[in-house]
């Protein structure tokens, strides 16, 4: 598996090996042994989650899930392809409000982990695209929230987004308060 450090501490992208044939491909998607050889511990996931966005130009996010229930996530698209953030909204970090973002496909086979502590979102880049992803905690109504999408200067590659009532009435960066707090490695 190949990891690539992002300039955002803990945020990494994987892209797994593809053994290809006449046939198509096989591929391990995640092997706890793979990446804790190669010097990652990545926590334990307790819950898969997969979405389809049938037009291009969906946003979705950006979104989290507050402690206690924070959740890590790693993100691959199963179909198409995405535009994927992470944004750092860990109070006292040095990367606070800074985000990272690259596409993920189908055809790249690229996955994001994105720890707890950061914000996630994602614009579709082409139609009909499925994101799959690994949790770290389980869905809770009562921790979810979202911060607004264009609030951070976030190129999405969208002229007119297509989004949900819950991220069009999302708050501004500027006038959210994180739930999340630094801790530096010791």
């Amino acid at each position: 598996m190949q990891v690539e450090f992002t300039p955002l501490p803990g945020v990494l992208v994987l892209t797994p090996k593809r053994h290809g044939d006449s046939r198509g491909f096989f591929s391990e998607s995640w092997n706890r042994r793979t990446l804790e050889a190669a010097g990652l511990a990545l926590p334990e996931f307790v819950q898969d989650n997969h979405s389809l966005s049938t037009q291009v130009g969906t946003v979705r996010g950006l979104h989290y899930q507050a402690p206690p229930c924070a959740q890590g996530k790693l993100v691959r698209c199963g179909r198409g392809s995405l535009f994927d953030v992470a944004v750092d909204v860990r109070r006292g970090s040095p990367t606070y409000g800074q985000w990272f973002g690259t596409e993920l496909s189908f055809e790249n086979g690229r996955q994001l982990w994105i720890p707890a502590g950061f914000l996630h979102g994602f614009s579709t880049l082409l139609s009909d695209t499925e994101i799959v992803y690994k949790c770290t905690a389980h869905y809770d109504a009562a921790s979810d929230g979202a911060v607004a999408w264009d609030s951070l200067g976030i190129d999405w590659g969208v002229q007119t987004p297509i989004l949900s009532d819950k991220d069009r009435a999302a708050p501004a960066f500027a006038d959210w308060e994180s739930p999340f707090t630094y801790e530096a490695d010791t």
